[in-house]
């Protein structure tokens, strides 16, 4: 005989009715835990590849700012497939503005053969303009 402490799956058929609705079937399995049933409930396999600095940073921003949008795609396993998405849209923004503010700012190779410090510091600007655009576009929308 086992322990009210053991651990052991339960299969059990939930059936939930409402006055005046059909009611729903699911069956779910379930983990024995002391006094409590706890669902065993997987994700589906995702690809796994790392997330960069402008997914991370939607995270954050959906974790602290939209909870609820955050929870929804969390839930529907779509949270994961957008945050990557965003990244590589960021970076591609990112790669597409970069030499267009650059030229705009005259950071040139000639300023860069010519005075490295200066080209430095209007490439380091140009990268701040870009980002803030891209947090404003892609990041906080």
């Amino acid at each position: 005989m086992k322990s009210r402490s053991d651990n052991m799956n339960v299969k059990r058929r939930l059936i939930m009715s409402r006055k005046g609705q059909n009611s729903m079937e699911n069956n779910l399995t379930y983990t024995r835990n002391r006094d409590y049933l706890i669902p065993n409930l997987e994700l589906s396999q995702q690809p796994r590849q790392s997330l960069g600095k402008y997914g991370r940073m939607r995270q954050k921003y959906l974790q602290e700012n939209r909870q609820g949008l955050y929870n929804r795609l969390l839930l529907s396993e779509k949270l994961y497939p957008h945050l990557l998405e965003i990244d590589q849209a960021a970076e591609r923004r990112l790669e597409q503005m970069m030499p267009e503010l650059a030229k705009a700012a005259g950071a040139t190779e000639e300023l860069k053969a010519r005075d490295q410090m200066k080209w430095v510091g209007l490439m380091n600007t140009c990268k701040a303009q870009a980002e803030e655009m891209i947090l404003h576009e892609l990041i906080m929308n």
